[in-house]
C-alpha cells in the first residue's frame, strides 16, 4: 500500500515561524516535523510515499529530498484551498489502490499505521483516539462520533457531544477521489477532508473507525502546540536527527 502525507499549506497560525521555513521542516523534538510522518510509514512497511506539496514546494522538495531520496513529489497549485484539494493531487501516484494519508503536520508513532494495516476493513478508515488528553490534541481537534458498530457517525470541529477525535492518518479508497470532484463542483476550493467524509457517509460510503486509543501523535497548528508538541516528543524519542 501506498503512502501519502499532505504538506502543501501555509501554516498561517505559525507565522513566526513559518517565515523562516516551511512548517513541515520546523525543527521539533531535535528533528523536522515531517520526519515523523515518513519515519512511521517506512517503518510500518509503507515503502512507496509521496508527499503533496504547495507553498514553498521548492525548499521542501530540496530538504526532504536530501534526507529521503526516494520520496515522490506531486504538487497541489491550489494550495490556499482546502486540504482535500491536497488528497486529490495524489490522485495519479495512487491509481486505483487503496492508500494511507497522514498529515505532515501531526507526527505519528508507527505503531498509528501499523494498527491501521492490520484492520482487514477493505473500505475508507480513519484512526481515531478515544482516549486522547493532551494539549496539542485537543486544542484544536476535530471531534468524531464513532457509533456502536464502529462507524464514523459525524465530524467536525463544532461537535457538541464527542466520543473521539480524529488523529489525522486514514486509508482511503479511490471513491474519494470522485466525492472531492463532486464537492469541489458545489463548493469551490475550500474543501477539506472533514467535508468528504461527511459527505462520503451520507452517500453509502463510510468511514470505519480505527481505535488507536492511547498511542502517540500530536498535531502542531499554534505557537502553544509547538512548545508542547516540542517537549513531548524530546520526552519520547529524545533528540535524535
Amino acid at each position: 500500500m501506498k503512502g501519502v502525507i499532505i504538506a502543501a499549506g501555509l501554516g498561517g497560525r505559525l507565522r513566526l515561524l513559518t517565515l523562516g521555513a516551511p512548517k513541515i521542516l520546523l525543527e521539533v523534538g531535535g528533528r523536522p516535523l515531517g520526519s515523523y510522518v515518513v519515519d512511521a510509514l517506512r517503518a510500518s512497511g509503507v515503502s512507496e510515499i509521496a508527499v503533496v506539496v504547495g507553498y514553498q514546494a521548492e525548499v521542501v522538495v530540496d530538504a526532504l529530498r536530501e534526507r529521503y531520496p526516494d520520496l515522490a513529489f506531486r504538487y497541489n497549485e491550489d494550495f490556499e484551498g482546502g486540504n482535500a484539494l491536497s488528497v486529490y493531487a495524489a490522485r495519479d501516484f495512487v491509481q486505483d489502490e487503496p492508500f494511507v494519508l497522514c498529515m505532515g503536520d501531526h507526527p505519528i508513532a508507527p505503531e498509528i499505521v501499523g494498527s491501521l494495516l492490520l484492520d482487514e476493513h477493505e473500505g475508507s478508515m480513519l484512526c481515531v483516539d478515544t482516549q486522547a488528553s493532551d494539549f496539542s490534541q485537543m486544542s484544536d481537534a476535530t471531534k468524531v462520533v464513532v457509533d456502536d458498530d464502529g462507524w464514523i457517525e459525524t465530524i467536525g470541529k463544532d461537535l457538541p457531544v464527542w466520543n473521539a477525535v480524529d488523529t489525522g492518518v486514514f486509508k482511503m479508497t479511490s471513491d474519494v477521489f470522485t466525492t472531492i470532484e463532486s464537492l469541489t463542483d458545489r463548493l469551490g476550493q475550500q474543501v477539506t477532508i472533514t467535508d468528504v467524509v461527511r459527505a462520503m457517509g451520507k452517500s453509502g460510503l463510510p468511514f470505519r473507525a480505527c481505535d488507536v486509543g492511547g498511542m502517540l501523535w500530536a498535531d502542531v497548528d499554534t505557537p502553544e502546540d509547538y512548545l508542547a508538541v516540542d517537549a513531548m516528543l524530546r520526552e519520547a524519542y529524545g533528540e535524535r536527527v
